[in-house]
């Protein structure tokens, strides 16, 4: 299995590197800048400057993009775009690195996670670009893709337990009431889902046991 995760400097794809790579996956890391992970294949490219060459032949692309400066968060839904129509009507599977302000918190899916009372002020221009970006995302038919929002309280220095529940468009606590997944976890969820393919054209949410 050939596996590309894009943004790989970054805090989630690095961790997203790493497991792919423990686990004798042949990984490819996509980066602008010099390749600070654990990849031995390096592309050193832009996401925007991507092309349907660049990720042909990979069976996955995890796109682990992120910004959170309010003058760029319209790079959210940009960018997913170009990766879905650079891999537009092929078999390659796209994976994305979401956000929980989006899951719902009823069965109806009327309310999300962003909507509540108590979801910081500060996160909420963030939350918004994401659940934009995730709508758009909805409507690609032609495209393979499984968007994993991780838990409420996504914590990038976690430890790595090796173990997480899988749920799915509604926020998801755990036996302690908790929503809370460090990104190693998150990781391990992301690369079991590369490996499995169950969830096409599904959102799927993960928090720690």
């Amino acid at each position: 299995m050939k596996i590309a995760v894009i943004c790989a400097n970054g805090k989630a794809g690095r961790l997203i590197v790493k497991e792919a790579a423990d686990r004798g996956l042949d990984v490819t890391a996509v980066a602008r800048e010099e390749n600070r992970t654990a990849a031995r294949n390096v592309l050193q490219k832009d996401l925007f400057e991507l092309t349907a060459a660049d990720l042909a032949g990979y069976d996955v692309v995890i796109d682990a993009f992120g910004t959170w400066a309010e003058e760029t968060l319209p790079q959210h839904s940009t960018s997913l775009k170009h990766l879905c129509d650079i891999l537009s009507g092929t078999q390659t599977r796209l994976l994305v690195v979401g956000g929980a302000g989006s899951l719902y918190v009823n069965p109806e899916h009327t309310a999300c996670v962003a909507d509540g009372p108590d979801f910081p002020d500060a996160f909420k221009p963030l939350a918004a670009a994401m659940a934009k970006a995730l709508g758009e995302l909805r409507q690609r038919k032609d495209v393979r893709w499984t968007y994993v929002s991780p838990a409420g309280d996504f914590q990038a220095e976690g430890e790595r337990t090796g173990k997480y529940i899988l749920g799915g468009e509604e926020l998801t606590l755990n036996a302690r009431g908790e929503s809370v997944i460090s990104y190693a976890d998150y990781a391990i969820a992301m690369i079991d889902e590369a490996v499995k393919g169950r969830h096409i054209q599904q959102r799927i949410s993960v928090v720690a046991e």
